[in-house]
């Protein structure tokens, strides 16, 4: 979903994925801890005290970890299907893992999507497994319901607090709303059957701006009725998801490439090197002969296994490289390669297309069948 312009805050990295926060997410940040102070001053009978204040800072930060971890979820499941993901930005309305492209199939697409959520049901099973070992499963589940009993404790209440909101963020995250992971997990199972990415994202966009005005028509009743701050916040919610759908639903230029498969503009014979081959032979039958600065590596039976670097094969002491293979250097990653029958839409974004300037393309096995370069790229988007 869409985040609120204006610069970010670094926090922290993670696995190199950069952690920062949106202006709007400390506004958000400071709500949250003033209402959560009243709510365990109420728990306490302490209004005011420290420890209702401590409660309700650490709840906040329970609350935002979640989110965190949440698209973490989406980020690590991307990463492992070959997408780059550089961000996670929290702000006002959650957390978004930004992605340097689209999905390259409805399985990759149903699997980055449904990542966040099972982490978030993790988060929730776990911490009403442990709510329960503590407190017992009917003071526990008072807890969770937010019914204050005599045995209900500051702590056994944050962490049923914080399991009652993941299980309320699960269920909301599932809606099919494209945008939200609800939506996308509706457009991979449409993009599966149809075979169209542009019929399934205008299906999804379709049920978005339904739950688009829903949200906005329920948030509008609940300020009617008092509920301020909780009306304003869905009916925002509304109009974003809205927005989107209705952006997402109109007919681009990335759903025409799709009609266009790599196979239709890449090399079919690309020059490659052998796994097993040594690096002073890769140097000079490969690198100074052609005198480009990369190559694809292969095993025996074609597959295709990653990039081969000609700086990190230099590295290596000239005593040492009749000894030492290729494929003990290489750079494996799977946004190197891109399969033959995916649309050209898929190559909008790939950050190793601007690096290489070029990526390789192999069959369902995996095997190396073609190259395509940014130029042809070029030269089909002109078209």
């Amino acid at each position: 979903m869409p985040v609120f312009g204006g610069s970010s805050i670094t926090l922290f990295r993670v696995a190199g994925i950069r952690i920062a926060v949106d202006w709007s997410w400390f506004f958000f940040l400071f709500i949250v801890i003033i209402w959560l102070s009243g709510f365990y001053g109420d728990v306490l009978d302490e209004p005011g005290s420290t420890d209702a204040y401590l409660l309700a800072v650490l709840s906040s930060i329970g609350f935002f970890g979640s989110i965190l971890l949440h698209e973490l979820g989406h980020a690590f499941a991307a990463r492992r299907n070959g997408i780059t993901v550089r961000t996670i930005r929290l702000w006002i309305f959650g957390g978004v893992a930004e992605m340097d492209q689209e999905s390259d199939g409805p399985g990759t697409e149903f699997k980055v999507a449904i990542a966040g959520p099972v982490v978030t049901a993790l988060i929730a099973v776990i911490l009403c497994a442990v709510g329960i070992q503590v407190a017992g499963a009917d003071s526990f589940r008072d807890a969770l319901e937010m019914r204050l009993t005599a045995e209900t404790t500051g702590v056994m209440t944050m962490v049923a607090w914080l399991a009652a909101v993941n299980i309320l963020v699960l269920g909301f995250n599932l809606l099919p709303a494209f945008p939200m992971d609800g939506g996308r997990i509706v457009r991979s199972i449409a993009w599966k059957i149809t075979g169209k990415r542009g019929a399934a994202t205008r299906f999804a966009a379709g049920l978005g701006r339904i739950f688009g005005f829903l949200f906005i028509g329920l948030g509008l009743l609940w300020i009617f009725n008092g509920n301020v701050f909780s009306g304003v916040w869905l009916a925002m919610i509304g109009f974003l998801v809205n927005g989107a759908a209705r952006a997402a639903s109109r007919s681009t230029l990335s759903e025409k490439l799709e009609q266009v498969t790599v196979a239709q503009i890449m090399d079919p014979d690309p020059v490659a090197i052998p796994a097993d081959l040594d690096v002073a032979r890769a140097l000079e039958e490969y690198f100074l002969r052609f005198g480009w600065s990369w190559f694809p590596v292969v095993d025996r039976a074609g597959t295709f296994l990653g990039m081969a670097v000609r700086d990190q094969l230099e590295q290596v002491e000239e005593v040492e490289r009749h000894s030492v293979q290729v494929e003990s250097l290489i750079e494996r990653r799977m946004d190197f390669a891109v399969r033959a029958g995916a649309g050209l839409d898929t190559l909008l974004g790939n950050a190793q297309l601007r690096r290489f300037g070029a990526l390789m393309v192999t069959d369902e096995a995996g095997r190396l069948t073609g190259v395509v370069t940014i130029e042809q790229l070029g030269r089909a988007l002109q078209a």
